[in-house]
């Protein structure tokens, strides 16, 4: 498959959601967990939902877990507690791996595409991240995998995966690359 739109995601109650439905639209795709230290970027990604979603910016949520256990909840266990401290909006898709062998055919895809470059040099968490993924492998900054909670992929119009933010980037750049292909 050579497109974004050649792949789909599942909602909660297993209905397969083609991402060819998007076409046209600027996505974000996240994968995310409720008990992480980045959780709280759930609050941004719902301001930039209510912000851009009639200019036609799409959020596609992927709860996920696998890093450290911290989205163990059902699917809907997550979207309630997503709307409870959040008040997301946007349609949370069914939790899904990220990496490995069972990942979604969407992130084999979308690691093809952008690769890691790396966590945000001025972030706190940097160091402790840093530090735990060497330990797990030293290797770790050379392979595309997903690292962390929170890591955001846009996509344009046109479906071209135009960048990926690590979870320690500042969410305001992920605004700014996502408004200015609106």
């Amino acid at each position: 498959m050579s497109s974004i739109y050649d792949y789909s995601v599942y909602a909660p109650d297993g209905r397969e959601i083609s991402l060819a439905e998007y076409k046209g639209k600027v996505l974000v795709i996240v994968n995310t967990a409720t008990g992480c230290g980045f959780t709280p970027q759930y609050e941004q990604l719902e301001s930039m939902h209510e912000k851009y979603n009639a200019k036609g910016l799409e959020i596609i949520d992927i709860p996920c877990n696998q890093f450290g256990n911290q989205a163990p909840g059902s699917d809907a266990e997550i979207k309630s507690f997503c709307a409870l401290h959040f008040n997301t909006q946007y349609e949370q898709m069914k939790k899904a791996e990220v990496n490995g062998p069972n990942e979604l055919p969407l992130y084999t895809f979308l690691k093809s595409q952008k690769g890691f470059e790396g966590f945000d040099k001025d972030n706190k968490l940097t160091p402790l991240l840093e530090d735990m993924m060497s330990k797990a492998d030293p290797d770790y900054a050379k392979k595309p995998d997903i690292k962390w909670n929170f890591t955001k992929f846009i996509v344009d119009r046109n479906g071209n995966v135009v960048a990926r933010f690590e979870p320690t980037a500042d969410m305001a750049e992920v605004e700014k690359c996502a408004v200015s292909l609106l």
